[in-house]
């Protein structure tokens, strides 16, 4: 049995949110840059451009990508041949997001109660956080911070077994085609199929997190991420919502088992800086 000091988790989820704010994950630049080339708008292309120097900027001086700096939610792989000392985990992943948030000067957007006093909490808890139990003894942990521009665009379906590939991907397309510029476009689109109603919409947010150099492992899925993909950028939409043929850098599915009477399907949009970041204690 493997001991890990709660303090090691907040000083990683602190420097995780940090990281997280202020760099995109690999490869997001290079996608960004790569569809410069790819529109066929001249006002898109442009508007790409201003995108590309935003990051670059922000990683230059080490300010935030974006002055939303999110909800932190983060995913936890516990190793069940661990043992957590000094500490409760989830009051070491707050403190971790409190010290992130406060230290790293990102701003402070969460209210402490949804609707009856939206008063600030003034340090950006308590995060969503979702644990999963696997072997080994280490902890993984993903911080994904979760801008609201692109959150309030989400949508959720209970479809029935009938539903066709088609209805699928037409409930993807139709979501982006009603987000419109909201959620600053290029967009990344997380799915989510199958599960129950809560479960559909945690796959899709995963989905987020996923390397957006790797397509899902089951081939078909694989190929539906590249159909909705197509259909979402003949949109027409574009960078930031002036046109063109680039609103959305990739899509990823995520999936599982379902119900026999179900069909969930959840759709999680990230803006262009869908962000994460992520390490292993």
């Amino acid at each position: 049995m493997r001991e890990i000091n709660a303090s090691l988790i907040t000083e990683t989820v602190s420097r995780l949110c940090i990281d997280a704010n202020l760099h995109l994950p690999c490869g997001m630049r290079e996608c960004i840059v790569s569809c410069i080339d790819k529109e066929e708008s001249p006002l898109g292309k442009s508007v790409l451009g201003d995108i590309v120097s935003n990051l670059d900027c922000a990683d230059e001086l080490s300010v935030p990508i974006c002055q939303d700096t999110g909800m932190a939610v983060i995913f936890a792989e516990v190793g069940q041949d661990c043992h957590i000392v000094g500490g409760a985990f989830e009051d070491a992943v707050n403190a971790g997001v409190a010290d992130g948030y406060v230290k790293g000067r990102l701003r402070l957007s969460i209210v402490s109660d949804p609707f009856l006093d939206r008063k600030n909490t003034n340090n950006n808890t308590p995060a969503v956080i979702h644990t999963k139990i696997v072997p080994g003894d280490k902890i993984s942990l993903m911080v994904a911070p979760k801008g609201f521009g692109s959150e309030n665009m989400s949508r959720l379906k209970m479809f029935t077994p009938s539903a066709t590939r088609e209805d699928i991907i037409g409930f993807v397309t139709e979501t982006v085609s009603l987000a419109g510029s909201n959620p600053c476009p290029p967009i990344v689109v997380g799915v989510g199929i199958g599960g129950d109603f809560e479960y559909s919409a945690y796959l899709a947010k995963k989905a987020l997190c996923r390397d957006l150099a790797i397509r899902n492992p089951d081939p078909e899925y694989a190929k539906m991420e590249q159909e909705m993909l197509s259909e979402i950028n003949k949109l027409g939409i574009g960078s930031q919502g002036f046109g063109g043929t680039v609103t959305a850098l990739y899509v990823n599915i995520e999936k599982s088992a379902t119900h026999i009477a179900g069909l969930p399907v959840a759709v999680n949009i990230g803006c262009h800086v869908t962000r994460h970041a992520h390490a292993v204690i």
